[in-house]
């Protein structure tokens, strides 16, 4: 690729690649397909002309004829390795555009191409069903671009961490990510691996683990027997040239031929068939890992944590490239064995016990690591789906980190991942041990300011970029009480969810230095009063504790805690403007709003309805 080819490419936006790739490998796979219709004839002509040269030196002995049939059967092979090849390349090429495919449907606002991670909804967890972190439309839905379970898991956890980290360890991840962002190539062929199916990284490590404990017969590791089958194909291959060129009988290589084939059959036949049935399961994913984990080893990766994951690979580089090579060629070699192919390929040179012989060389020497390959992989798989998401939003940037023993919290256009760059942007800082009471009417944009501030809180931690024109941050611990719902078969009541949520926050708070809450309208399941009571109760108690606080709320009487402690309750809200119809403006400001929309919609609806 020259270099100026080099910098149009980096130029153009993620559509416009997306766009760009679609189209060429379009072209590639059309003519791929038509040269597979030619390989098809020629196949078949070839295996056809060899069988006629065979039956012609049977009637006549006429040792050209054996010799062309010999050349009919190697042009066949040829022809074979270059259908296998084109095949590859068309099914790699068809990946390939899918995976472009489904990234261009993102930017259209369509996700279904992604797994959305509902099996990691968790009601009780400290902020991830409240923040949309997982389920349809969610965060994980947004993100997950993972070709195996194992990524999936990874990711999952790592958004859904509550521990603390460091800044120094979120450095190191937006560093990786920054890096694979940049190798749009090595992503796009990683995920392409899947072909649209996720391996299940469960099912490939107990099928793994059966092929490592698995018996069978040793014989074929034997050096005697390698010597031997070695043998065996120099007298087989000199035998013929004793026909072609010297006074030898074409029926003695014929009759070794024979011999070779019995003597394969006998002592590794049911061998092959014990390995071919354990490694048949999990063939197609575990062709998968090799391709996958001989990218990520032969990539050029600069950043600590990716050169951590190749470590974990394998310490030895060239050791790692030689297991998964093997293992690759023992695969494809059993791919390929069918009734046609197994006598021709065990007379030319005795595949059957080559592939068994590499089989029990492989598991003696690398089974024993493929735990740790398969984790690294998920590592890996997980990593690739944050860097995609980075490049898929040019417009997000880096939070700036600030090592302080306190929350720290300070935003300029912050606005929500979900809405896109045509959102409302608000400024909005937080001050450490503070709490913030927002009013506003309903769909006047107060729960969505809350889940922006937690959610790209929960980016910045991931060491990805943010919804924002800056954002700047100390690292603390988050927890959010916004959609508690009630769990009639455990006889819970809303109201009873709500106090069990709290009760929740309060432990989860006593055991962090600095924890930023978000609450969305505190103790809704009760009666106004009740409500507003309870309410002040609750944050009156919890300024003893190491907390800083958002909440949102239609109670107005609630904003008067500013008054009681002007030091430490602030008052913020989305006001709305009503005339003929209602202006919503989502623009955060000071103060208490004054404009509620509930009567207002009210009238219309029944002025509508009953008219």
């Amino acid at each position: 690729m020259t270099e100026i080819h080099k910098q149009y490419r980096q130029a153009l936006t993620p559509r416009e690649l997306y766009t760009e790739r679609i189209k060429t490998l379009t072209e590639e796979i059309r003519q791929l397909n038509r040269h597979n219709r030619l390989v098809v004839v020629l196949e078949l002509s070839a295996i056809a002309l060899a069988v006629g040269c065979v039956v012609a030196y049977t009637m006549w002995s006429n040792v050209a004829a054996l010799v062309v049939a010999v050349l009919f059967i190697a042009a066949y092979v040829a022809i074979r390795w270059r259908d296998s090849r084109n095949s590859r390349m068309a099914e790699e090429k068809e990946s390939l555009r899918s995976v472009y495919q489904k990234e261009l449907n993102y930017l259209d606002g369509d996700f279904s191409g992604f797994a959305s991670g509902e099996q990691y909804v968790n009601p009780r967890h400290a902020f991830t069903l409240d923040l949309d972190i997982f389920g349809p439309q969610s965060l994980f839905h947004r993100i997950n671009r993972t070709v195996t379970t194992g990524g999936s898991d990874f990711l999952a956890k790592e958004l859904a961490e509550t521990r603390v980290r460091t800044i120094d360890e979120i450095e190191a991840r937006r560093e990786a990510i920054r890096e694979l962002s940049k190798k749009e190539p090595l992503r796009t062929t990683f995920m392409a691996q899947g072909k649209g199916r996720q391996i299940n990284t469960a099912d490939i490590l107990e099928a793994l683990h059966a092929v490592r404990q698995m018996q069978v017969s040793r014989l074929a590791a034997h050096r005697l027997t390698h010597i031997a089958a070695v043998g065996s194909i120099i007298v087989f291959y000199g035998l013929l040239a004793g026909v072609i060129f010297g006074p030898l009988s074409g029926a003695l290589p014929m009759l070794w031929v024979l011999l070779q084939i019995l003597t394969v059959y006998l002592l590794f036949g049911r061998t092959l068939k014990r390995i071919n049935q354990s490694i048949n399961i999990i063939l197609p994913r575990l062709s998968t890992y090799v391709n996958m984990i001989m990218l990520i080893v032969t990539a050029d990766l600069k950043s600590q944590e990716g050169r951590d994951i190749i470590r974990q690979l394998s310490a030895d580089k060239q050791d790692a490239l030689k297991s998964f090579r093997l293992l690759k060629g023992i695969i494809n070699a059993l791919d390929q064995r069918n009734e046609v192919w197994v006598p021709i390929s065990n007379a030319l040179y005795l595949a059957d016990y080559f592939i068994v012989h590499r089989f029990l060389l492989w598991q003696d020497r690398y089974m024993g690591h493929i735990d740790e390959w398969i984790a690294a992989v998920s590592h890996f798989d997980a990593l690739a789906s944050l860097a995609t998401f980075r490049y898929n939003e040019p417009a997000a940037t880096d939070a700036e980190l600030v090592d302080a023993d306190e929350v720290v919290y300070e935003a300029r256009g912050l606005y929500h991942p979900f809405l896109g760059v045509k959102a409302v942007r608000n400024d909005f800082a937080i001050a450490d041990r503070r709490y913030y009471i927002i009013t506003g009417a309903n769909m006047a944009g107060k729960s969505t300011f809350l889940r922006s501030i937690g959610i790209n809180y929960v980016l910045a931690c991931c060491g990805m970029p943010v919804f924002a024109d800056s954002l700047r941050v100390s690292l603390f611990s988050l927890f959010s009480s916004m959609r508690t719902t009630d769990d009639l078969a455990h006889g819970i009541s809303y109201f009873n969810a709500e106090l069990l949520r709290l009760q929740q926050l309060i432990e989860t708070c006593r055991q962090n230095r600095h924890t930023l809450i978000i609450l969305d309208e505190i103790l809704k399941g009760t009666n106004s009063l009740d409500k507003l009571n309870g309410s002040r109760l609750f944050l009156q108690s919890v300024t003893s504790l190491p907390i800083t606080g958002i909440i949102a709320t239609h109670d107005l009487e609630l904003s008067k805690m500013q008054e009681e402690y002007p030091a430490r309750f602030h008052n913020y809200c989305f006001e709305i403007r009503l005339s003929d119809e209602i202006t919503y403006t989502y623009r955060l400001s000071e103060g208490v709003a004054r404009n509620q929309n509930a009567t207002y919609l009210l009238k219309n609806i029944l002025k509508s309805a009953l008219r």
